[in-house]
């Protein structure tokens, strides 16, 4: 349970004052629940847009009771619902509109078309699906499906069949195709998300490792929002080199 302080005395504006807090003391409140915590995953919350603390004249951070809390909630959806931070800023907005919004099941599912469905964010792992299914879903035949795994672009599962993933991954190779970029042509991507997941998977390793089960789930939640992070700077790198190029 987060302590929010009390007290203050006089005029109302003095008792407010006495309500905001440092970014320090706010680490030191969270972590009495969220023990992994830090400075940076703070001001990280704060450049997605999560949290909106004031400033001082001087330039440093303070927080309301609201912030502390509203950080709690946060970590807190990461953590028992794994959800990326599009869907928790949804979800609080939608909190803060007067509305009732459901968080997804942990062991939910959704419906990615063609009879296909996907294990929601709190499942440990996705669903599997056949080769026949995803030849359907994806809407290629039997040679392309074989020419885009002999380069690695689709590739099975250890345990067999196809995570649901690939699902995507062949509808975008097909539409990629459309343009003229054949599967050859793609390696390149492969290669690169090969090193992006090595990356994430050493940052969030020590969390993986560790006995309590929270923080591994922490892990997942952590590599799941580093995951949307690079996507997201790729798409930004390769725009501004379009736009470059294209002058």
């Amino acid at each position: 349970m987060l302590r929010t302080p009390t007290g203050g005395s006089g005029d109302g504006t003095a008792t407010a004052d006495a309500h905001w807090v440092s970014i320090g003391t706010v680490l030191t409140r969270l972590r009495e629940e969220f023990p992994e915590v830090t400075i940076s995953k703070i001001r990280f919350l704060e450049a997605e847009g999560l949290i909106e603390p004031q400033r001082t004249p001087s330039g440093y951070r303070k927080f309301a009771p609201g912030d502390v809390e509203r950080l709690a909630q946060v970590l807190r959806m990461q953590r028992d619902h794994y959800l990326p931070l599009k869907v928790i800023r949804e979800h609080l907005d939608a909190l803060a509109r007067g509305e009732q919004p459901v968080l997804p099941s942990p062991g939910g599912q959704r419906d990615l078309g063609d009879g296909v469905w996907d294990s929601g964010p709190g499942t440990a792992t996705a669903a599997r699906i056949g080769r026949a299914e995803l030849l359907a879903a994806a809407q290629v035949d039997e040679e392309q499906l074989e020419e885009w795994e002999s380069y690695g672009l689709i590739v099975p599962a250890p345990e067999g069949g196809y995570d649901a993933e690939m699902v995507t991954v062949a509808r975008l190779v097909a539409d990629l195709g459309r343009f003229g970029l054949e599967p050859r042509h793609l390696r390149a991507m492969r290669a690169s998300a090969d090193r992006e997941a090595g990356l994430v998977e050493q940052l969030v390793a020590p969390l993986r490792l560790h006995r309590n089960p929270q923080t591994r789930a922490h892990a997942e939640a952590t590599a799941n929002e580093l995951a949307e992070l690079s996507v997201r700077l790729h798409a930004a790198l390769v725009q501004s080199a379009l736009r470059s190029r294209l002058r």
